[in-house]
């Protein structure tokens, strides 16, 4: 057994502390803007007669479009071994802009439709892994209330936030995570045993304010935790497999209710949850996921994680530059 490099515990601790920072410095700015926002219309009353027309993105550009997305997210899914919003965020995001979305509400559409398309994957998921008996319950039972008091609070910022929010917790996140992917050894622990409750429940809470904010299951979170302190990793994916329907159900409530009589969404969105989407991309990628299954097979694991880390690092980087240009 080799323990974990000293640095990890204090980049992870660096990263949330930047990720807390970066979330209220938004957050703030984006208050204030609206504020005066709201002043500069009372002042000029007149405005209000020439209000911003945007023209919605032709309906079968859109279909086609996300039919393409939901064909790529199925196939690189399967190749990589993960599920949905880790992809398909970045892809939404894409295809959103190519159609025209507002720049204001496209990254808040992307992660609430991506967490409407991991809703069945992830109950499915879960409900394959218990039958197998490879759930831990007593860990599921122990966090799932934190996870969703998480996911309660990650709407709240949805709500609240602008774009670069949602951007910077890709960067923040999809960095460390890119970086354990990338160099992270399947032998390193942090101790043998699971810490106690009310750690639990902290990193709960934070495992479904993430979660929600990117559009992940929490997976990716829960099964680095299990393994670090010493679990088998099919007993890791099962046990984090629980979590996804914790952070899919309220989390596509929380986005719908966040994005409610929001302006420039496409068609047949509710909120920040674009239906048609979520429906094309589901039935796209079940039919392209064993295709990369079965090229999976062929590849060794560690050549899929790096696959995986150098995706998450073109994914930081695309968002660095779009934060940066004041996309």
């Amino acid at each position: 057994m080799a323990y974990a490099p000293r640095w990890l515990p204090a980049l992870s601790v660096a990263l949330c502390a930047a990720l807390i920072l970066a979330l209220i410095l938004t957050v703030f700015s984006a208050g204030v803007a609206q504020a005066v926002s709201h002043a500069n219309a009372n002042a000029n009353v007149s405005d209000l007669a020439n209000p911003r027309v945007t023209a919605e993105p032709n309906l079968l550009i859109l279909i086609a479009a996300l039919l393409a997305a939901g064909i790529a997210t199925g196939f690189i899914s399967g190749l990589l071994g993960i599920g949905g919003g880790g992809i398909l965020v970045p892809v939404l995001f894409e295809v959103f802009g190519a159609l025209g979305v507002a720049e204001d509400v496209r990254m808040h559409l992307s992660v609430g439709t991506a967490l409407c398309v991991i809703l069945p994957t992830s109950l499915r998921s879960f409900l394959s892994h218990r039958a197998k008996g490879s759930v831990d319950t007593a860990v599921v039972q122990q966090m799932a209330f934190w996870v969703v008091a998480g996911v309660v609070a990650g709407s709240v910022i949805a709500r609240f936030a602008d774009a670069s929010a949602l951007k910077v917790v890709w960067i923040v996140v999809g960095a460390f995570l890119a970086i354990m992917f990338g160099f992270g050894r399947s032998d390193w622990r942090l101790g043998t045993t699971l810490p106690g409750s009310p750690a639990l429940q902290a990193y709960g809470v934070v495992v479904g304010t993430l979660s929600t904010l990117m559009s992940v299951g929490g997976g990716a979170f829960i099964t680095m935790m299990m393994t670090l302190y010493g679990r088998p990793m099919l007993q890791a994916l099962g046990t984090a497999s629980g979590f996804g329907p914790l952070v899919a159900i309220p989390g596509v409530l929380g986005f719908a209710w966040a994005g409610w009589g929001a302006a420039n969404l496409p068609p047949f969105s509710v909120g920040y949850v674009n239906l048609l989407g979520a429906g094309i991309v589901v039935v796209a990628s079940v039919v392209t996921a064993p295709l990369g299954v079965r090229l999976a097979h062929g590849i060794d694991r560690r050549t899929l994680e790096i696959a995986f880390a150098a995706f998450l690092a073109i994914v930081v980087v695309r968002f660095i530059v779009n934060v940066a240009l004041g996309g």
